[in-house]
């Protein structure tokens, strides 16, 4: 039996999440094109007859402006301590200085980094593929070099492959059947936030948090109440929409979502509140962390 941790790096946009819930099977993290859709560490367990991966989904590596993205480097900083670290890029974007000095953070890290080039099923010219991975040979001595396609779940089969090779002898952490570390109601927040940055523009999105209120389960249904939290007047008037449009919109289609993860009726409540700069608060960045909703 083999067991161990891989943490999943990369810049924003890069597939991690797409990544993580493809390797699962099942969907997980939430995914949008908004950039640092991912805000804190998500764990996903995959269990095999002969293994066990604990993968670890990041924020993205990037520039820290607020005391919340600050918070989020010091998350991806934390998981990269793993047997194995995964190393997304983007191989539609021309490689930046931003990606080389992501890949300085994969330098500090002892244990074998395999380089993942994703969205290959997009990418016209397969010859930039080696230019790329030249390019990375340069910057550091990556174990291995696997293109592959999170979207669509091509070469994850290899992926898997390459990872257990390189994951140490040891007996699985989880029962079988365990999926991730969140709680239902962080769980609950993240879907309701995903279907805001789906149908949110300009400064929304990343302006907004959520917070479960109340979680109530009777014999038929599970009862929720959500606080939208954004910064601005402004922003809370184009969440809600003309005659409440919007923000009805995005309850609905929260509540389906909520209903198939749960597998349960759901009554779902939202509420929109103005909270300024709730992104320099550490009171309140405390208060929407998912430990805080398992009391630690």
């Amino acid at each position: 039996m083999k067991s161990g941790f891989v943490s999943i790096l990369g810049r924003p946009n890069a597939g991690k999440s797409t990544l993580l819930n493809a390797l699962l099977g099942q969907k997980l993290a939430i995914v949008t094109a908004k950039p640092q859709t991912t805000r804190t560490s998500i764990q996903g367990v995959l269990t095999a007859d002969d293994y066990q991966i604990v993968f670890v989904d990041t924020p993205g590596i990037h520039r820290s402006n607020t005391l919340m993205n600050k918070r989020m480097m010091d998350t991806v900083r934390a998981s990269a301590a793993a047997d194995v670290v995964l190393f997304l890029v983007d191989v539609l974007e021309p490689f930046s200085d931003e990606d080389a000095q992501a890949v300085d953070l994969v330098k500090k890290i002892e244990a074998p980094a395999i380089a993942i080039l994703n969205k290959v099923d997009k990418l016209a010219d397969k010859t930039k593929l080696l230019a790329l991975i030249e390019q990375l040979r340069t910057l550091h001595e990556f174990a291995e070099f696997i293109p592959i396609s999170a979207m669509k779940g091509t070469g994850t089969d290899t992926l898997l492959k390459e990872i257990v090779k390189r994951l140490p002898e040891g007996e699985a952490m989880y029962p079988e059947d365990h999926l991730t570390d969140q709680p239902e109601r962080f769980l609950a927040a993240e879907i309701l936030r995903e279907k805001i940055l789906h149908h949110t523009q300009q400064e929304v999105p990343h302006a907004v948090a959520v917070m479960i209120e109340t979680w109530v389960e009777t014999p038929k249904v599970l009862k929720i109440a959500a606080t939208i939290y954004v910064e601005k007047a402004g922003q809370k008037a184009i969440l809600i929409g003309a005659g409440g449009a919007g923000l009805k919109k995005i309850g609905t289609l929260a509540r389906y979502e909520m209903e198939k993860t749960f597998g349960r009726k759901i009554f779902l409540q939202t509420f929109v509140k103005v909270k300024p700069n709730w992104r320099q608060d550490p009171e309140f960045l405390a208060a929407i962390d998912w430990r805080s909703m398992l009391g630690q």
